[in-house]
């Protein structure tokens, strides 16, 4: 969450996507700073080219509102940001199987991590061993969320 703006305790965001029409509807958020972690009413919400100005129930002055400065905001699921074709929210992912080309088990993903070069996924393996994965189409191929698999192209990126 960014700085104050205006004199009434509004907040600036600016949301990750870069869109915000599918937050029009938002009443609540949770709000984590830290270690804290609360549910926050939003009281009014302006749209203002891809950025978001909200203030909250009981956030009245801007020096209330430099408080909140920082704080990871997160929403429900139906308020997440429109999906592209072959991008998935990192829930998704987290404990999908990984299968090979064969079928084979390898494993389950336990959790995707931020990388330098793009998103790794880290995969618990059936031997009880934790590799990570760079979460690319070179490595892996379809990802099924129906029936929860993932297949994995290139076995010996987990060597």
């Amino acid at each position: 969450m960014g700085p104050p703006f205006g004199l009434k305790g509004f907040v600036k965001v600016k949301p990750f996507s870069g869109e915000t029409a599918h937050l029009s509807g938002l009443r609540s958020v949770i709000l984590r700073q830290g270690e804290k972690e609360g549910t926050w009413e939003v009281e009014e919400l302006v749209a203002q080219s891809g950025t978001l100005l909200l203030r909250f129930s009981g956030i009245k002055s801007p020096e209330d509102a430099a408080a909140l400065k920082g704080a990871e905001i997160m929403v429900e699921r139906e308020y997440a940001a429109p999906l592209k074709e072959g991008e998935y929210y990192v829930e998704d992912l987290k404990s999908l199987e990984v299968v090979t080309r064969t079928g084979e088990s390898m494993g389950r993903i336990a959790d995707v991590v931020e990388g330098g070069g793009g998103d790794l996924l880290e995969i618990m393996l059936t031997l009880g061993e934790t590799r990570l994965a760079p979460f690319r189409k070179e490595f892996f191929g379809d990802v099924n969320l129906e029936e929860g698999k993932i297949t994995l192209l290139e076995p010996w990126i987990l060597e």
